[in-house]
């Protein structure tokens, strides 16, 4: 779950790190009201969960109340890349001498928290990592052990001595944040040390682990701020595992490793993945055909590839939830479909018996996603 801007620094003030005032608006009229109450000059920001708003215009200086109206009007009106914005967070002009950089993500690959400091920020982070990786301060922290004076130490040491305490009790504060709220990242990009010396948090992007959010109900009520997809919304009220991508092959699967593999599959034959939907172990034909329904409303999918393994889920009642899905809605694309497993033999006679005009049987999941990346490459060049 990751968290718009303001409500990652509304963790952060929470957990003692300081973050600039600003003020959340839904309109024109409350950006400029907003920009007015802290003093006029001011910084509008699209609030997106999305990377790249400064380079993109989503983040705006302004000198008047007026400008920030114009800003909001635009953003709210126009969206960032392709995503709906129903607010902006209208900010305090500071005066800023120096960026930095500071964040604490979840290492999976070595079980433990990964805490990066770098004197750089404001820049690509990956590029500068790429680039010249000793720019970037490590250090991996054991979660059985938690965060030490030792490593504060070790992350802020090419910092200018008045600014290790500061920085470090940033660093602190992010751990916090982390380990408390159940976050997987908590990132400040830039870190900005202003002219009186002061450190604020001028960012704030923080992903909070799905898994936890049972212990979390506050936060979970922020989910209520965010835009709903409604291809999204739909697969979640029918209990669907739905991702939305951004291909376009629908992909639809039993299993979460077979789905996987599907998407990895796809990618291989030239083609990207529009979704990652799993119907589930014991899916029943309903699931299937609702399944179809909601890959199917995705404007962006070009074919759809329907990949089964048979186990508990038999293979002739996937083949006739396609066909009494094929009854409720007219697909306009083709759909390429794999069955193996249990009734796998059944189930293509299903399918070879009923003659859909608009389904494409495949034997192998090589096969399978070949098919399904040429079909989609060919209505996309359309």
């Amino acid at each position: 779950m990751d968290l718009y801007e303001h409500q990652g620094k509304e963790l952060f003030a929470k957990h003692g790190i300081p973050v600039p005032r600003g003020i959340v608006a839904e309109g024109p009229e409350a950006a400029r009201a907003a920009a007015e109450a802290l003093g006029g000059p001011a910084v509008v920001k699209v609030q997106v969960q999305a990377g790249g708003r400064g380079k993109g215009g989503g983040v705006v200086l302004v000198d008047s109340p007026e400008e920030a109206e114009a800003a909001a009007e635009r953003m709210l009106r126009e969206g960032f890349q392709g995503r709906r914005v129903n607010r902006v967070l209208v900010e305090e002009r500071l005066p800023i001498a120096r960026e930095l950089y500071a964040a604490i993500l979840l290492d999976r690959s070595t079980g433990t928290d990964l805490a990066m400091v770098s004197v750089e920020g404001g820049v690509d982070i990956e590029e500068l990592a790429r680039e010249r990786p000793e720019a970037i301060r490590r250090q991996h922290i054991d979660p059985e052990i938690g965060l030490h004076p030792y490593h504060l130490r070790r992350l802020t040491g090419a910092l200018p001595n008045e600014l290790r305490d500061l920085v470090g009790n940033v660093v602190a504060g992010l751990y916090e944040v982390l380990t408390t709220e159940d976050a997987t990242l908590v990132e400040v990009n830039p870190l900005v040390v202003l002219t009186d010396g002061r450190v604020l948090a001028l960012d704030a992007k923080v992903t909070i682990d799905d898994n936890a959010l049972y212990r979390h109900p506050e936060i979970e009520m922020l989910r209520s701020a965010f835009p709903i997809d409604p291809v999204e919304f739909r697969a979640r009220e029918a209990g669907l595992q739905y991702v939305k991508l951004d291909g376009r092959v629908g992909i639809i699967g039993n299993g979460a490793g077979l789905v996987m593999s599907t998407l990895d599959l796809v990618h291989q034959a030239g083609a990207d993945a529009a979704n990652f939907l799993d119907v589930g172990g014991g899916a029943s034909a309903d699931a299937i055909a609702t399944s179809l329904e909601v890959v199917l409303s995705d404007p962006a999918v070009r074919s759809v590839l329907v990949n089964i393994f048979g186990g508990i889920t038999r293979c002739d009642l996937v083949a006739r939830g396609l066909l009494e899905a094929l009854e409720r809605v007219q697909p306009t694309v083709r759909i390429v479909v794999r069955l193996d497993g249990t009734n796998a033999e059944e189930g293509r006679r299903i399918l070879r018996e009923a003659g859909h005009p608009m389904i494409v049987p495949a034997e192998t999941m090589l096969e399978a996603a070949r098919v399904a990346a040429e079909l989609a490459n060919a209505e996309a060049a359309r």
